[in-house]
């Protein structure tokens, strides 16, 4: 990303960000006519553009993942951010379901953000234990 877009992106977060209640309108040259075009984005959808404008900003590599697609082993071990034979381990012991394509493990990417979800879940709240334990000593 040139230094160009990623300037444009705290821009563009704040135009989203001050209509973020209702609906945002943009207005975006057609690159054919050139002439302005009104784009409506529902709050989901500015909710969605403002969080992966985060990421891009911060320098963040960013993945659009169908929720449906099912995923090869490697493909589900990078999103989870952990090695492929300790995800085979995960779904050997069933913590993950998967599906053999013929002798090849898929993975529903919705079962993949599913266990990442819980996973993340379980650290927080092991976190937020640590946090508590550490002030009752002070």
């Amino acid at each position: 990303m040139s230094d160009e877009q990623t300037l444009r992106c705290p821009q563009l977060r704040r135009i989203l960000a001050s209509q973020k209640a209702g609906e945002a309108k943009l207005h975006i040259p057609d690159p054919k006519t050139r002439k302005p075009v009104e784009i409506t984005l529902t709050p989901a959808m500015s909710d969605l553009f403002l969080e992966l404008l985060r990421h891009i900003g911060s320098g963040d590599t960013v993945t659009f993942v169908p929720i449906q697609q099912m995923l090869t082993t490697q493909q589900a071990a990078d999103l989870l951010n952990m090695s492929r034979p300790y995800l085979i381990t995960l779904i050997e012991k069933g913590d993950i379901p998967h599906s053999m394509v013929g002798r090849h493990r898929r993975l529903k990417a919705e079962d993949v953000f599913a266990y990442k979800a819980a996973r993340d879940k379980i650290r927080s709240n092991a976190m937020d234990e640590l946090i508590a334990d550490g002030s009752d000593q002070y």
